[in-house]
């Protein structure tokens, strides 16, 4: 088994909200990937002393511990659970009640002798390519259908976040995982696995570099940092968003690949 990670904050000047992780179970058989993708607020409040990156810590090892440890449960029950137990972390401390309580996207994946389970929660992505070389893209396009006008005011996106007919993340609420994209694969339709923070998928999506397809075989070829490093010189190339219109500049960053 191959398992390759890299990660890059967008900006040095503020610490990286994403996270990322794998498990491999001692027997030697199946495992599980974990990459979040903190949300980072608006200016204001947000309710929470401890920030963006506690939260994602915190959400991504209790979903690394309970996916791995846990297999009688399913992704969306993991999912539900972990947001509870982050939630219970710092209940008392903050309040969790407000939009902007810190919240990040979700893609998780689970893998065994026979399935491959996924699950999606809002603009990161997973990729599935078979044994053909075919690559399937696992996405939650919830956002990406609102409009773009919409979402350039602060307070239209706050009232559509984690609300019916707007878009979902993993946030203080376990019910929301009711809402994630979810699938199973019989494990033999299965060669690798790539999941991306949109951060990093902005070399598809934004750059339009190459298709999802392209985007899997350079990082087997080259790796999860020669990715990165593209999407970052795209950047440096067009710093005011002329050519290819984006929210920020540069945004964190993260790629994991696991073939199986």
């Amino acid at each position: 088994m191959r398992v390759e990670q890299a990660t890059s904050p967008g900006n040095t000047a503020r610490p990286n909200e994403d996270w990322a992780g794998v498990a491999l179970p001692a027997a030697g058989q199946g495992g599980v990937l974990v990459v979040l993708d903190g949300v980072t607020p608006p200016a204001g409040e947000d309710g929470c002393v401890h920030g963006v990156p506690w939260f994602t810590a915190r959400l991504g090892g209790a979903l690394l511990e309970l996916s791995g440890s846990r297999r009688d449960m399913t992704l969306a029950q993991v999912l539900a659970a972990s947001i509870g137990r982050t939630a219970d972390a710092h209940r008392d401390t903050c309040d969790l009640s407000l939009t902007r309580t810190p919240q990040a996207t979700v893609v998780l994946a689970r893998w065994g002798r026979d399935t491959v389970e996924h699950l999606v929660l809002s603009d990161s992505t997973l990729l599935l390519e078979s044994p053909d070389g075919a690559v399937r893209a696992v996405l939650d396009d919830r956002l990406d259908r609102l409009p773009r006008e919409v979402l350039r005011s602060v307070a239209a996106t706050d009232a559509l976040r984690n609300a019916e007919g707007g878009f979902f993340t993993a946030a203080a609420d376990p019910t929301v995982a009711e809402r994630a994209v979810t699938g199973r694969t019989a494990a033999e339709e299965v060669r690798s696995l790539l999941a991306l923070t949109d951060g990093a998928t902005r070399w598809v999506e934004v750059f339009r570099e190459g298709g999802w397809a392209d985007c899997l075989a350079l990082v087997r070829k080259s790796g999860p940092q020669e990715l990165i490093d593209r999407v970052r010189a795209a950047e440096s190339a067009d710093p005011d968003g002329a050519a290819f219109r984006r929210g920020k500049t540069s945004d964190d960053a993260t790629v994991t690949y696991v073939e199986l």
